[in-house]
């Protein structure tokens, strides 16, 4: 269970917090939805659960044990909105393999079979893959790493719809297996995975019913 109590997150160059006392319970094995335009403090939100930044009051807590930004990133798996600028190697071995050079092929064909790429040749380049594919890629080098929470920034951001609609059955099918927290602008499909979901607009989060908001999206437009 991730919980974030009264998590605050203001640097000493802004007028006002980024992230106002935020508060939320994520169950293991769900996905939970964080939704809100750009610069509302999403991307921040992330980079603190994620180790990569630090609250200034407030705190994130595992199971009741609150976490150093050390402990974080070793729980959390982020993956950033566009994971393709983020590729280092040369094929989607090495990708896979940086940071673990011992890993075998068993665990390198698991994670692969998992995001659905067991297909791919090792030898290809991750920069040769299609926009879907380098989401799956970039997920299967966070599942490696076997994190408690795999974290995701706008993952359908620059996708087509059948891509998009790919990319919301694969989350669909990881949170079988896997605690998720996704952040975006555009929830669009992924309501419909979401067991828990938040706006957070000017730093302030808020909980929503992801059925509500299913319903007003999809409800059809009156003619003028």
């Amino acid at each position: 269970m991730l919980y974030l109590k009264n998590l605050t997150y203001h640097p000493p160059a802004a007028p006002i917090a980024i992230l106002k006392s935020l508060s939320l319970e994520l169950p293991p094995q769900q996905l939970g939805l964080v939704i809100g335009p750009s610069g509302s403090g999403k991307t921040t939100l992330l980079e603190i659960l994620a180790g990569l930044a630090e609250q200034t009051a407030g705190g994130v807590f595992w199971r009741e044990q609150e976490l150093t930004p050390e402990q974080l990133q070793k729980l959390g798996g982020l993956v950033f909105q566009f994971p393709e600028r983020h590729f280092c190697g040369g094929t989607i071995l090495e990708e896979l393999r940086l940071g673990h050079p011992e890993l075998g092929s068993e665990k390198v064909y698991n994670a692969l079979n998992e995001v659905g790429l067991a297909d791919l040749p090792l030898s290809a380049s991750p920069h040769a893959l299609s926009g879907g594919q380098q989401r799956r890629l970039a997920l299967a080098v966070q599942l490696i790493r076997q994190p408690n929470i795999l974290m995701l920034d706008e993952p359908t951001a620059g996708l087509d719809w059948s891509m998009r609609r790919q990319l919301v059955n694969l989350l669909a099918k990881l949170k079988t297996d896997w605690t998720l927290l996704v952040v975006t602008h555009d929830a669009g499909e992924l309501l419909q995975i979401a067991d828990g979901c938040w706006t957070l607009n000017h730093g302030e989060l808020k909980a929503v019913d992801p059925a509500s908001l299913v319903s007003r999206v999809t409800q059809p437009q009156s003619a003028a």
